[in-house]
């Protein structure tokens, strides 16, 4: 479907065979990065990511739009893929198989019981639809995520998979939290994300007490209560602020760690 459009003009040419997978290859990777934005792709980005020119991107685009890939947008203003479209599941080459089967063993190590499970459903999905070539890389792959000599995950008190469900519906949570010190409180949070460290598994949230940016460590926290009530502001925005925050604090660390130190600072 990808590449009917392009078919006709790639007969005529001596390199027939290079210059098909070429450009095959190229109009999938235009697929592919438009599904990584959320919001509309410059051509002049495309480009560069794909190391072709402005024009060549569209011309391609346009050949996709031609064989029915629902890409909206136009020059100068940007491209977004219709949430929805999805290419055929066997489309991987072999760094791409290697990269979700890592990732996966990573979840299989140091996910919560729930992740583990669903991280084995994942691959025997993903196995099933390859060919058998594909398949075989894909579960031979020789990439690992042990964690030898790493300690033991403190237990977390609280069912994570519940964490998960609330930051999905953007539900406030009400938590008994036991800080470093042994001190208690109670908490009434906005739950943005659940981080998986190697030691310790963190809840970023927006904490209604503090009244601002907070992350809990799950294996202290003492007593957690789903609530219906919903906080409205959007979750990826919030995280996004959160983000910045943490970033910003984490330069200025570094620079005054930097500055006692006598060492030159790095800007971003």
């Amino acid at each position: 479907m990808l590449l009917t459009a392009w078919c006709q003009e790639c007969l005529a040419s001596d390199k027939f065979l290079e210059d098909f997978m070429r450009r095959a290859d190229r109009l999938l990777q235009i697929v592919q990065l438009l599904r990584r934005h959320r919001g509309p792709v410059t051509g002049d980005v495309m480009a560069e990511e794909l190391e072709v020119s402005v024009r060549t991107l569209y011309r391609d685009i346009v050949s996709l739009q031609s064989t029915g890939v629902p890409i909206r947008g136009e020059a100068g203003v940007g491209y977004v893929l219709d949430e929805g479209y999805d290419l055929p599941p066997l489309m991987f080459n072999s760094d791409e198989l290697e990269a979700v089967m890592m990732g996966l063993r990573h979840v299989q190590v140091r996910g919560d019981e729930q992740l583990i499970r669903t991280a084995s459903d994942v691959i025997a999905k993903i196995a099933a639809v390859l060919s058998p070539e594909a398949r075989d890389e894909f579960i031979e792959a020789p990439l690992y995520a042990p964690d030898f000599g790493v300690e033991p995950i403190p237990t977390a008190r609280i069912e994570l998979k519940d964490v998960r469900q609330a930051i999905r519906g953007q539900n406030k949570l009400r938590l008994t939290y036991e800080d470093a010190q042994g001190e208690m409180s109670e908490r009434l949070i906005w739950p943005l994300s659940l981080t998986f460290f190697a030691q310790s598994r963190m809840i970023v949230a927006w904490c209604e007490l503090r009244k601002d940016f907070r992350a809990f460590r799950t294996d202290r926290v003492t007593h957690m209560e789903v609530l219906e009530d919903r906080y409205r502001e959007n979750r990826v925005t919030l995280r996004d602020r959160w983000w910045k925050l943490e970033l910003a604090r984490r330069e200025k660390e570094a620079a005054e760690k930097a500055a006692k130190e006598g060492l030159p600072v790095a800007t971003s």
